[in-house]
């Protein structure tokens, strides 16, 4: 349900066309390789900031095949401050909910989210995802370019050459002051970058598809596992049955020969136990646990995002929202350094927020294969495990907030942006003289905000003085158990600085340019 776009929050100077094309070339300002549901987020994000943006995408068209389709809480929550997803009715207060989830296989696990926050997990297919992110670019005025490939990128003059060939082999050259790299595992982008990574080697091998069990009732939705292997099942609405399995023996040979019918029939009869009949492949494919982590997410001009930044073993559905999150924190800050108005050292503080992140879900996703692997000493942590998820509500909000990224603390490039700094603002509900609202709502224009709760916040004022022209500010009355009088709150939702802390102008200084013309906020 992405949501359809809103020309309120589109500025109209960026609306109707991306890109100058002149002697053959396109020039903008970003460039954003790779159309993916990050790719196609960073593209809608940038355009509607008002940034001339082109995307680059080797496929026609959106793929069909099933992929990632879990939306995690953080990713859900920041989506919805940038308008991209529906936040709760405004005043709602419906309480904390939680919905059932599972570590390594293990049921037990709930994923929580705060009161008037949208619901923790959201299940949505990647192609409708991608389509929606799509259609946001283009309403904003992103440039996308289907069916290129890119060839050559080169940094040079102030700027980055894209050279890329297209349909029916016509070449483009694309000019930009930045390239942003969301074409996946295998990408050119890195590559071209010469940026390298620290590579994890396939351990196990896994087999997925959709097929048609001629016998439905033989395979149960759910997780099964047995002492040869994992059997994870769910039957879709048109009948097809989505397979996976794992085999934990080691890695296939041929791990990127495309597998059989008859392999995935063979493997699941093998791990069940009992011969499992099954027609009508789709999809067929094979993966494993091979990660990748690129040492590091900057390379002068160019920045990389999604699978192209960091790969790891698929479980618990993390990958799509992390890579999500690398969109929206990269997004704002690529959007203030085209308009001259990042501070310094903005851009390097993508890859000190965004790398540690990766790190943690490559982390906690090879803690849960090690849970998964066959063995009897495995059998018994596995049974503590079990009993932690099912008896002990603090451990297993503990991992729930790992697994949704909820427990993320930002470091602040200052140090002194008070205790909450870096920390995620929950969705306030807000009384101001314009009316109700809440924080989800005043975060749409994707503007930093300097929230003043009270007349103590109204002191603060003459300090941001310097900083009108970008920062948004909005005074409501103060809410209760909120200790401090005035925040700074990021575009992506996080807290850069409260009153509690430092200097507010040196916290303004260290994410936005100040602008001495600027009049009072």
């Amino acid at each position: 349900m992405v949501k359809k776009p809103d020309a309120r929050y589109i500025p109209h100077h960026c609306r109707g066309g991306a890109a100058v094309q002149e002697n053959g070339r396109l020039r903008t300002q970003v460039a954003v390789v790779g159309g993916g549901p990050v790719g196609m987020l960073l593209a809608a994000e940038l355009a509607s900031h008002g940034v001339g943006t082109v995307l680059l995408e080797v496929r026609g068209d959106v793929s069909e095949r099933p992929k990632a389709n879990t939306l995690h809480a953080r990713a859900v929550q920041c989506l919805a401050r940038r308008g991209h997803l529906p936040g709760p009715e405004t005043g709602s207060a419906r309480g904390a909910t939680g919905l059932p989830f599972h570590f390594a296989g293990l049921p037990g696990l709930v994923i929580t989210a705060p009161d008037r926050e949208p619901q923790p997990l959201l299940k949505y297919p990647q192609a409708q995802l991608e389509r929606g992110f799509e259609e946001r670019a283009q309403t904003a005025g992103a440039r996308i370019l289907r069916g290129h490939r890119v060839t050559e990128i080169a940094e040079r003059d102030g700027g980055v050459r894209i050279e890329a060939e297209g349909p029916h082999g016509r070449g483009v050259r694309v000019e930009a002051q930045y390239v942003v790299g969301a074409d996946g595992a295998r990408s050119a982008v890195r590559e071209q970058a010469a940026i390298t990574t620290d590579t994890g080697p396939a351990t196990v091998s896994a087999l997925m598809g959709a097929v048609t069990l001629t016998d439905p009732g033989v395979l149960p939705d759910g997780w099964q596992h047995t002492a040869r292997g994992w059997i994870v099942a769910k039957r879709d609405a048109g009948g097809h049955t989505h397979v996976r399995t794992l085999d934990c023996r080691g890695a296939h040979p041929g791990r990127h020969a495309p597998p059989t019918l008859e392999e995935l029939r063979r493997e699941v009869s093998r791990i069940a136990g009992r011969d499992i009949a099954m027609t009508q492949p789709r999809w067929l494919d094979r993966f494993s646990d091979v990660t990748r982590l690129a040492r590091t997410f900057r390379a002068g001009r160019v920045f990389l995002a999604g699978d192209a930044a960091h790969v790891h073993f698929p479980i618990g559905g993390q990958g799509l929202s992390t890579g999500v999150l690398d969109a929206l924190n990269l997004g704002w800050k690529l959007a203030l350094a085209v308009r001259g108005r990042a501070g310094a050292g903005l851009l390097d503080t993508y890859d000190a927020e965004r790398r540690p992140s990766a790190q943690r879900v490559i982390d906690n996703t090879q803690a849960q294969l090690a849970l998964m692997r066959p063995g009897p000493e495995l059998d018994a942590l596995r049974t503590v495990f079990r009993s932690l998820l099912l008896t002990d509500q603090e451990s297993g909000r503990r991992l729930g907030d790992l697994i949704s990224a909820q427990d993320t603390v930002l470091p602040a490039p200052t140090g002194d942006g008070g205790p909450a700094a870096g920390t995620f603002l929950a969705n306030l509900a807000l009384t101001t003289e314009a009316g109700d609202t809440d924080v989800i709502e005043l975060l749409q224009e994707g503007r930093p905000l300097l929230l003043l709760l009270g007349d103590g916040g109204v002191r603060h004022l003459d300090r941001a003085r310097a900083w009108g022209r970008t920062l948004k500010v909005v005074r409501a009355r103060p809410v209760p158990d909120v200790p401090y009088e005035a925040a700074l709150v990021r575009p992506d939702g996080y807290l850069a600085w409260t009153s509690d802390g430092g200097d507010l102008g040196t916290a303004l200084s260290a994410y936005v340019a100040e602008d001495a013309g600027a009049g009072r906020p």
